[in-house]
Parts: C-alpha cells; structure tokens; sequence
C-alpha cells in the first residue's frame, strides 16, 4: 500500500471506505452490446446499480434488431431506472447521416450519444458492462470528488487473473508510448497524460458540463479522447483518479478483428490527434524507436515484478505484442473525434426520441408476433408466462 500523489489528485482506497456521493443527481452510462443480456457480469452490475440507486441507468446499446426487444424486456425487470438508447436503430442513423456521421461506428459513438441524452442530469458516470469485480462502491468512489471542486474523475486498478499480468493494451502500448513521448516533449498535455496510472479504464466521472464538450473518436479511442478534452477544460487541479482495487473484466486476442492490434491503431490515433490539436508535433520514425525501447525496459520491469509476486511471465510474448502495436505508431490521418454536445448540429433530445421510436416499432412487432402465434394455439400459455417473468 503507497500514498504517493501523483500531478493530479489521486485518491486511494486505504480502508475500503464506500463515500457519501450524489447519486441522485447522476446518471450512469454504460455501453452495451447484443450478448451482454446474457452476461453474468452485466447482470451482477445491475443489481448492483438496484442498492446504488442513481438518478437514471443509460444504456448506450449497439445491437441488430431482433435482439433489442428482449433486451429492451430485460433491463425492465430491474428496479432502477433505465434508458435504452439504440445507437444504431435506423432513425437514430438516419439522424446522424444527416448531420454528417455516417461513417462513425463504435464503443465511442455510442458512449457519445448516450452521453448527450445523459447531461440533463448534474453528474455522469461511464463504466463498461463486463467487470466481474463490480462492487457499490464504484460509483461512488468516481463521484465523490465531483462535489469537491473536480469535474472529471478518472478510475484505476490492477489487472490480475489467472496467476499473470494483464492490461495488456495499457502496459505494453500506452504506457511505453507515453514514456517515449515525455523523452521527446516536456508538454503539458504529455505530463497531464502520463499522470493517470491506467489511462485507458473505461471507468469516469465528470461534471454535465464539461459531458456536454467532451470530444471522443468513434471507435476504441474513446478514453483517450475524453482525456484530451479534460486537460483543455479540467486540468492538472480540477482532475483526480480513483483506486478501484482490482479489476476482472472480458480479455481480447492480440490478433483478429476486433482484437487489441485493431485496438492499438484507434487508440494511437486518437492519442495522436490530442497531441497534435494541443501544438504537439514530433518524428514519428524517432517515436518509434523511443517506444521499443521504453517497452524492452518495461518488459523488464514487468518480468521482475511479477516474478517478485508469484505470477506467471512470459517476456517473449510481451515483446511480440510491442512488435504488433508498433504499426499503431504512425501519424494519424485525420482528427476523427465527434464534435462536443455544445458544437454538433444534433439535438441530444432528438436522439432520445429517434431511439425510443426504434425500439418501439420492435417492441409493438414482437407484441404482435406473440399474440397471433398465441391465437393459432402455437405457444401456450404457461409458456408466455414463463418467458415474461423478470
């Protein structure tokens, strides 16, 4: 246990205190995909939210149409209030071809929309839908500091399962990368970067206000993105991070679609477009050569700590993940971030609205469906029943 302070106020769980926060005056965002209806963890998290009680859960879903009146079902079943937004229901894409985004889609687009519906309430809170460690106390802990002068909070943890390291992104791409940065600039921006020990947890607080100019890219830069927006509104003295003990949540292959060398480039890129919109600029050839070398002496790092602990280590490995990341270290070709809520032509009530029409047309079809296979003796009704009891 250490309780050192790092640039930005860091506040560490020394007595698995859960704190007096506003929850009433929050709402929770959390985005969600398809199968997650199905997940242990997602479910745990919401009964979870049932004893937090914040004003409203927003559900930031990203599902195809048959499985979104069932999941529309289910999160009706918990006792706390919920809101579904379809991000990608035909109206709600419709409404964003419109104004430009057409092809913008992701973990990053949805937490985006959901977080324009969200900023009515004084307070937000974003975490994922996949942490199997979730406890009451972590909205709480991200709230907390929120009243005390701070509008964003950022959450950390260790990353520790089956005896090994993992992190993987953050340890073996994000951090050397930051390290070779500082070496190459003393910017602001890159201290204020470097001061979050995981930068890349999907768990933040922040204030409607500055919800409201968050500026975030479609995809999985998304963490980075909200960083880059709150040193411009929040810095060094209105930020903090938060100890949430130890993290367990879903692990990604390195390869493959969807896998954390996809990861890596949208995380770079948006990395990338907050250094050069903040005056940043550098050799990216010189960047790549301070990173490998950054990531050899963290390997080492890594290696005696973990052995220092216990845990299995295989350095090898590690380093064929630097050489998979390291095409990520490239200069990105656009700045691809969503405008803030202030700045865009879309109406965040308009979205609501799009959604909540989305999901009603399937709901009403699925009504339908079920009372004309009911009248034709095809489904009885025991099994109606069973299948509608939450």
């Amino acid at each position: 246990m250490e309780y050192v302070q790092e640039r930005i106020t860091t506040l560490h769980d020394f007595t698995d205190t859960v704190p007096d926060a506003p929850t009433d005056r929050a709402s929770v965002v959390i985005p969600m995909t398809g199968h997650a209806h199905t997940s242990h963890a997602t479910d745990r998290i919401l009964r979870t939210l049932e004893d937090v009680a914040p004003a409203r859960v927003v559900i930031a879903l990203r599902a195809d149409a048959p499985a979104v009146a069932s999941i529309h079902d289910w999160l009706a079943g918990y006792d706390v209030s919920t809101e579904t937004i379809w991000c990608n229901g035909p109206r709600v894409n419709e409404l964003l071809t419109e104004a430009g985004f057409s092809d913008t889609g992701g973990k990053g687009r949805d937490v985006w929309l959901a977080l324009g519906v969200a900023s009515d309430t004084e307070y937000t809170v974003v975490h994922d839908a996949d942490v199997e460690t979730y406890s009451h106390g972590h909205v709480n802990r991200l709230l907390f500091p929120l009243e005390r002068d701070y509008s964003f909070v950022k959450g950390y943890y260790a990353r520790i399962e089956r005896n090994r390291l993992y992190g993987r992104l953050f340890r073996l791409f994000y951090a050397p990368l930051i390290r070779a940065l500082s070496q190459l600039s003393g910017a602001p921006i890159v201290s204020y970067l470097d001061a979050f020990r995981y930068a890349l947890a999907g768990e933040m607080a922040m204030t409607a206000r500055l919800a409201r100019r968050l500026r975030v890219p479609p995809g999985w830069g998304l963490e980075v993105g909200a960083l880059g927006t709150a040193f411009e509104h929040a810095g060094f003295e209105g930020t903090a991070q938060i100890d949430l003990g130890v993290h367990k949540h879903d692990h990604r292959s390195v390869d493959g679609p969807h896998g954390l060398g996809d990861m890596s480039v949208d995380v770079g890129a948006s990395l990338f477009s907050v250094l050069e919109a903040d005056g940043v600029t550098f050799d990216y050839e010189s960047l790549r050569e301070q990173y490998q070398e950054a990531a050899d002496r963290l390997i080492d790092q890594y290696a005696t700590d973990a052995a220092f602990n216990g845990l299995d280590y295989d350095s090898e490995s590690e380093r064929d993940q630097i050489d998979a990341y390291l095409p990520a270290v490239t200069s990105p070709t656009a700045d691809a971030r969503l405008p803030a809520w202030t700045d865009t032509p879309i109406d965040s009530a308009a979205v609501r609205t799009a959604s909540q029409d989305d999901i009603a047309d399937l709901v009403d079809a699925g009504a339908s469906m079920s009372a004309h296979r009911y009248s034709n003796g095809d489904v009885d009704a025991d099994r109606i029943d069973l299948d509608t009891d939450r």
